[in-house]
């Protein structure tokens, strides 16, 4: 049994005791309606268990999104309002987010402006949000193809991670999880990075484990800095160049997906290169780095053609002030250094090291 964290008014619990305080929730709490968002493969493949751990003798209304990073939208979101203000919720409704980054991002934001505010729990389905989306109280959405450039931050009631649902989903999509929790290690502690990297993959009680290390360090992190204005921007490590990347796959490129993983993959190769030659970075981790990534995450290419369209991408990203492009590098492992900028020239070099 894992024991439950706390970020300032969140409670995060874990496994089939959560549900035990979720239910608790409901009943304290006297809510109007609850209702579940889902997408379509979370609808069918974890909404089941769901429904059957919930003790309230209400209906649970549910409201359907389509899959995918391109469905994260403002458009997405007048569906679910509508949704809402047509099943009769008003401000004491709860909201419950059932699935992978973008249902708890963009259900999170939902919640977070209907009727300016109600509760919302996070059930995070995938790995990526177990450890990263639904811990922290980011919510928000697209822009047509820019991500993230909409939303609030703004903690729900509660996180339920439940590794079971880590059953149902393909392969790529665990692995694109592992991404955010080799970043954890890499900003914030060396050993935690070697335990990653040694993962075997086969323990189920590994992973619970890591998971657990994941969010604490991900909370330790917040709790220092909840608005970003400083520390939490570490957390953005490898994701300056990791989201320009996704974006030209998801929005640019005709039959190419990319998860959000594994362009932050890339993007912490990339990063880590560029730590090497501006802070100092000691070059045989950089090489570790890069041979534990690419054997996670295999070999890709970024193509010459695609070089200036993800530099242009650059000046979108949210951790930019000034007209300057700041990315988060590292001294050392475990030793981040924030607001860093680099030459374009610099960015090219990177390219053509990740392609070596």
């Amino acid at each position: 049994m894992m024991k439950s964290l706390k970020s300032s008014d969140c409670d995060i619990h874990f496994n089939i005791e959560g549900y035990d305080h979720l239910n608790d929730l409901i009943a304290r709490s006297n809510y109007s309606k609850v209702v579940a968002l889902v997408d379509e493969n979370t609808h069918d493949h974890c909404l089941p268990e769901l429904l059957e751990l919930l003790k309230t003798d209400d209906l649970v209304d549910v409201i359907e999104i389509e899959a995918g990073e391109e469905n994260k939208s403002i458009d997405t979101c007048s569906g679910v309002w509508n949704a809402l203000s047509e099943l009769g919720c008003d401000r004491k409704s709860l909201l419950i987010n059932l699935g992978g980054g973008v249902v708890t991002d963009l259900g999170g934001f939902v919640a977070s402006t209907f009727k300016r505010g109600i509760d919302y729990v996070n059930i995070p389905t995938s790995l990526l949000a177990m450890v990263d989306a639904s811990v922290g109280g980011k919510t928000g959405v697209d822009l047509e193809s820019l991500k993230n450039q909409i939303g609030v931050i703004n903690e729900g009631k509660m996180v339920l991670i439940d590794s079971s649902y880590l059953a149902t989903l393909p392969e790529n999509h665990v692995r694109s999880g592992l991404a955010e929790m080799l970043k954890h290690g890499l900003i914030s502690n060396e050993s935690y990075w070697d335990k990653m990297v040694g993962l075997s993959g086969n323990d189920s009680r590994d992973m619970d484990n890591l998971i657990y290390e994941s969010v604490k360090i991900k909370l330790d992190i917040v709790a220092q800095d909840p608005h970003e204005n400083g520390l939490r921007k570490t957390l953005n490590f490898g994701h300056t160049l990791g989201h320009a990347i996704e974006s030209l796959h998801v929005f640019h490129k005709e039959n190419s997906s990319l998860l959000h993983g594994e362009a932050v993959a890339i993007g912490m190769i990339l990063a880590t290169y560029l730590s090497y030659v501006e802070t100092g970075f000691p070059k045989d981790k950089l090489e570790q780095i890069k041979k534990s990534i690419t054997d996670i995450f295999g070999n890709k290419t970024i193509e010459e053609s695609d070089y200036q369209s993800i530099i242009s991408l650059l000046k979108f990203d949210k951790k930019n002030s000034h007209g300057n492009i700041n990315f988060v590098l590292l001294e050392d492992i475990g030793k981040p250094k924030l607001d860093c900028i680099v030459d374009e020239a610099l960015i090219i070099d990177a390219f053509n090291y990740y392609n070596s």
